[in-house]
């Protein structure tokens, strides 16, 4: 290496030593004033809820919007997600619970949104997700609640019809799928083993790829890849959490056949959230058993120009041949034109049940 190349080098990397410090200190008065926050409420009484999820997406639109780049968006997101869930921490780890084992993709999408610093709490089953949020034993729960090219999520749907849980926030997660195995080639591989959404995910590669090969369904990705990991001659389909986990290679990443596989997950807790600017509102609503019924619960959103981004129904538990029906709205509950139209359409509904109001999740 030239003299004048490491005369170079030296300057610049001088300079990122500097810069490095000046984070430090800057991260460290910014968890300082996290401290007074908390500090304040307390003296007035309000300590009260913590996270605030529409504080948080007002920053990360706000840093957003403002960056100049040359690091993108997503990475300005994650960053601050970082340092937010840090200062957090300082107070009171999050407790968050969400459908595991550890490395599957909902704990992705808690790690995605509350950041490393919360501590993660895998439960069994989606009923047990809940449960450990309604008895106080976690502060929030993760929920995998539609996917992009399966459909809903029926048990999370069916629980959020009886629960006192709130939908305080969103999570987005691009759905990768990987063919993870300690073999080295296709060839080798004499099972797959994954959770089922996901071996449906990956059909058309699996029947091209590994044609006649059995396919096993388990409880969860995360399990496949601890069953791989032990067995030899057997491929798991996960994520890359799952991978790194279980210290298992990726023999051929992204084999999902759809590449823009999205899961959506909700964030539930004892809260929804305030105004964020861009929000969404989730209710559940039934409508009287006579011709044209929904059409006329679905009046009062088109009058107040309300945007609903997506209607589901499913069988209402209680009635053969009933239904109840989901819906997204854009836009708060506490905003004028969708507080009028929600009091309106409660007069027409035979049931309506409002879910949350919460910020869109923010990329």
């Amino acid at each position: 290496m030239s003299d004048d190349l490491q005369k170079a080098l030296a300057g610049v990397r001088a300079e990122i030593d500097g810069i490095d410090a000046e984070l430090l200190r800057l991260l460290n008065a910014r968890a300082r004033c996290a401290q007074k926050v908390g500090e304040i409420k307390a003296e007035h009484g309000e300590a009260g809820h913590i996270y605030r999820p529409e504080r948080e997406a007002q920053v990360l639109r706000r840093l957003q919007e403002s960056n100049p780049g040359p690091l993108p968006g997503e990475n300005i997101t994650f960053f601050f997600r970082e340092v937010m869930s840090a200062c957090l921490s300082l107070e009171e780890p999050l407790g968050i619970s969400f459908l595991g084992p550890l490395g599957s993709f909902t704990g992705s999408a808690a790690t995605k949104h509350f950041g490393h610093a919360a501590r993660l709490l895998p439960q069994s089953s989606i009923d047990d997700v809940f449960r450990e949020v309604e008895s106080g034993h976690a502060h929030y729960a993760v929920v995998p609640v539609e996917n992009s090219t399966e459909g809903a999520v029926g048990r999370t749907m069916d629980l959020l019809l009886g629960t006192q849980l709130k939908i305080c926030g969103e999570v987005v997660l691009r759905i990768h799928q990987n063919l993870l195995s300690n073999e080295s080639d296709l060839g080798k591989i004499s099972k797959v083993y994954s959770h089922a959404q996901s071996l449906a995910q990956c059909h058309e590669w699996l029947n091209h790829n590994l044609p006649g090969i059995p396919r096993i369904s388990v409880a969860s990705n995360s399990l496949a890849a601890q069953m791989a990991a032990d067995e030899p001659g057997v491929a798991a389909i996960a994520g890359v959490a799952a991978a790194e986990r279980f210290k298992l290679p990726k023999l051929v990443e992204n084999i999902e056949d759809e590449p823009n596989n999205t899961t959506r997950f909700l964030v539930l807790g004892k809260h929804d959230a305030g105004l964020s600017g861009r929000d969404k509102t989730s209710l559940v609503m039934s409508a009287p058993n006579r011709t044209g019924a929904l059409h006329e619960l679905l009046l009062p959103l088109s009058h107040a120009g309300v945007s609903m981004s997506r209607l589901e129904s499913r069988p209402a538990r209680n009635a053969l041949w009933q239904y109840v029906f989901y819906v997204d709205i854009e836009g708060h509950r506490d905003e004028p034109a969708i507080k009028a139209a929600l009091d309106e359409l409660a007069g027409h509904a035979a049931y309506l049940k409002i879910l949350g109001s919460y910020p869109a999740a923010v990329y």
